[in-house]
């Protein structure tokens, strides 16, 4: 009788060991590698925060204003991007300022990589300029204080480049965000148009079963803890402490996959990981003044939309203020800042459509569907495709008629309608929307209101109490030389420092590192042990995220019943029956200018020329569609080039859009009527003006259903025979009418 016996040479058995033995060598490997990734991670650290203005700017910059040499000096600098080699800037074009966000790190974010806001801006031929900060503030700075500043600064840009072509856009990344809206509501006239990505306006907005973290002020007790970690640094606030909110939101990649990634991926990931690391760990503080009016204002009062923050000399901050065209980039897998704390500003500022008109902003969003909270800014993915876009068409937007609009995008190929009219990769169009459109994302009822009035009154009671029987007492006992040491021994700080050359047994790794690459032997990727391994990693990953789940669910629970009880909320003064609605009506004397403005529009609606006729006619057939694609514009755009003749500025062609755009929607027959008779009676300029009216609207697809009955009667109106087909004479109507 005979019996297979595996541990023969050769058998199974032996190839397992084999595979065992490799797998063994390469993780002993692996984890010397990875040790010596986190030493030098914790020199990095060292390094980076010894510098007096440490950043993580991938392009080389000239200091325009040093914001500590003003009157008023803030620990912020405006600097001119240098583009790098290859990369044209034509000086006539708006610039472009992004302002990064103080939110815990250093500055640098909006320029980390070459595929950045920053690069895509400059290789669309724009100016750019950075608004950085250093990381200790200036004594007596506020949040006030720091918007005057950043108005200088884009005064300074826009004296820059007097022959610009628009205002400058600006760009606000998450905290920045805020910080752009409310300065421009103050000054309006300052700005192009503004991109707010990954930017909380809406503090209190948000779905029930995910992310939770506007629920902390609440279940903090309030801002009181904001007030004593800002006692305990003897009057400024660790950033250390909002990069630990941060992570907290997803211990699964704190605690594991972040550091994971590196050690199962040694030889290929360290120097992305590091140079990650290099801000993500550098952390900057604030004064106590600051970080209690982003709690108090924004975070817990939720006041931003609401129009509640008022400035020192009496000014309120409303966001109807704003002017300019404002684009809202957002994620749903932004568990930071979701499509609702991005949007919703949105339902608290207006009734409906109509009112956005009258107000005469314009409101792009564009809702990304996966990517992360700094991916929407970090993201060489994003950068390549919504950023570009944004950029590319820049125009497009700032002169796109009032309203609510979503932009999105469709990627170029070969089966594009006039391809040849689409600048980047993606054709990008801006499609009408309906604040239905916001609310089908999910919000706050009257009872999520109520629930949140009530923790922000809780916290203003809590914060009175520890300023009158505890602050007094912190203040005295904490002196400068305390509190810094207090800061150096936070956990984010220590982690770097623990695993840096400072620490005697780190030596012994690094001379182990350099042996080891020497005669590194990695695994191979079929080995079991290999996806074993992977496999635990998974396991643990699941493991940490029914965790938070756990853990959020729980504190959602805690804070909708907490606050959610009539008898706390009436304790609070909140009455339990309310209906609370933080829609504010519109204010006598904006309905008097704007009752004055119809009847100015409505008086000018016979007056003008070609240019009047084939703006009108455009938004009256195109507004069927419900959309504006990029390829209609540059369509506009290479007609006008092509034949030259008197231009208008791109603030005049915005003007004119907006002008003809209300006399429509105030009286849209009154205003059809009256297009003859801003046409020549000369038959074959009507024929050239219907027939690039036509190429414009089809240069984005075939004119069909109801576009093709305004065109119609927009030929009718002109005294043109459809049927005689397209001019063969293609010429510029517009100018070509105006010229004679």
């Amino acid at each position: 009788m005979s019996m297979e016996t595996p541990n023969l040479p050769g058998g199974p058995m032996s190839g397992l060991v084999a595979s065992a033995v490799e797998y063994l060598v390469d993780a002993g490997q692996r984890s010397v590698l990875f040790l010596d990734v986190m030493r030098r991670r914790g020199d990095q650290y060292r390094e980076h925060v010894a510098q007096t203005a440490p950043h993580v700017l991938q392009y080389a910059a000239e200091l325009i204003i040093d914001g500590r040499k003003l009157d008023e000096p803030v620990n912020y600098a405006l600097v001119r991007i240098i583009p790098p080699k290859g990369v044209e800037i034509d000086p006539e074009r708006r610039p472009f300022i992004v302002v990064d966000p103080r939110a815990g790190h250093g500055p640098g974010i909006g320029g980390f990589k070459a595929d950045s806001e920053i690069g895509v801006a400059m290789k669309a031929g724009h100016p750019c300029y950075f608004v950085g900060f250093l990381p200790e503030p200036m004594p007596g700075q506020t949040i006030e204080r720091i918007a005057r500043a950043e108005a200088l600064f884009i005064e300074k840009v826009i004296s820059l480049h007097p022959k610009a072509d628009g205002k400058p856009c600006v760009i606000g990344n998450c905290q920045a965000g805020w910080a752009v809206m409310i300065l421009a509501s103050l000054r309006p006239e300052l700005f192009g148009p503004i991109i707010v990505a990954g930017a909380p306006l809406a503090y209190w907005a948000g779905v029930h079963g995910k992310y939770p973290m506007r629920y902390s002020g609440g279940l903090l007790g309030g801002s009181w803890l904001t007030a004593l970690a800002s006692d305990l640094g003897a009057g400024k606030f660790d950033g250390a402490w909002l990069v630990q909110n941060f992570e907290n939101q997803n211990p699964s990649n704190t605690l594991w996959t972040k550091q994971y990634n590196v050690y199962s991926k040694v030889d290929t990931e360290a120097d992305r990981y590091l140079e990650f690391e290099r801000w993500w760990g550098g952390h900057v503080n604030l004064n106590a003044e600051e970080i209690q009016f982003i709690v108090d204002e924004l975070f817990i009062g939720n006041n931003l939309a609401a129009g509640k923050i008022e400035m020192s000399d009496g000014q309120k901050v409303d966001l109807r203020n704003i002017r300019s065209p404002i684009l809202v980039f957002c994620s749903e897998g932004d568990n930071v800042t979701p499509p609702q704390q991005a949007l919703d500003w949105i339902l608290d500022c207006y009734a409906d459509v109509d009112e956005i008109r009258a107000y005469g902003q314009t409101i792009v969003y564009t809702v990304h569907q996966s990517v992360g909270h700094l991916g929407i800014f970090v993201s060489g993915g994003v950068a390549k495709k919504e950023h570009t876009e944004f950029s590319e068409n820049i125009d497009l937007i700032d002169v796109l008629p009032p309203g609510l609009y979503e932009a999105t995008f469709e990627a170029k190929d070969e089966e594009t309608t006039s391809s040849d009219l689409v600048v980047g990769k993606w054709v990008m169009r801006c499609e009408a929307r309906t604040l239905d459109d916001i609310r089908a994302m999910g919000g706050n009822s009257p009872e999520d209101e109520r629930r949140f009035a009530a923790a922000k009154r809780l916290s203003e009671i809590n914060l009175a109490a520890y300023r009158k029987f505890v602050q007094p007492w912190i203040k005295n006992v904490v002196s400068p030389q305390l509190a810094e040491t207090m800061r150096s021994l936070h956990p984010l700080r220590l982690q770097y420092e623990a695993f840096s050359s400072q620490n005697p047994l780190m030596a012994s790794v690094r001379t182990a590192a350099e042996e080891i690459e020497d005669k590194r032997k990695p695994v191979s990727k079929d080995n079991p042990f290999l996806a074993f391994q992977e496999q635990i990693s998974k396991q643990i990953v699941h493991a940490l995220d029914s965790w938070r789940d756990a853990t959020e669910a729980l504190s959602e629970t805690v804070f909708l019943n907490l606050y959610g009880s009539p008898a706390v909320q009436a304790a609070l003064g909140i009455d339990p029956k309310s209906e609370p609605s933080r829609r504010r009506e519109m204010s006598a004397e904006h309905r008097a200018m704007l009752e004055a403005r119809i009847a100015e529009l409505k008086a000018k609606i016979g007056e003008g020329g070609p240019r009047e006729a084939a703006t009108r006619s455009l938004l009256y057939i195109g507004s069927a569609r419900g959309m504006v694609d990029e390829r209609s514009i540059e369509a506009l755009r290479r007609v006008r080039r092509d034949y030259g003749g008197p231009r208008l500025s791109l603030a005049e062609f915005k003007m004119l859009v907006r002008e003809q755009f209300f006399m429509l929607l105030l009286d849209e027959e009154g205003a059809l009527a009256a297009i003859p008779k801003l046409m020549p009676d000369d038959a074959n300029q009507r024929r050239a003006l219907f027939g690039s009216l036509r190429d414009v609207l089809s240069a984005s697809g075939a004119v069909v259903g109801e576009p093709a009955n305004r065109l119609q009667r927009i030929a009718a109106l002109l005294g043109v025979d459809t049927g005689e087909g397209r001019s063969a004479n293609k010429v510029a109507p517009f100018d070509q009418a105006r010229a004679s």
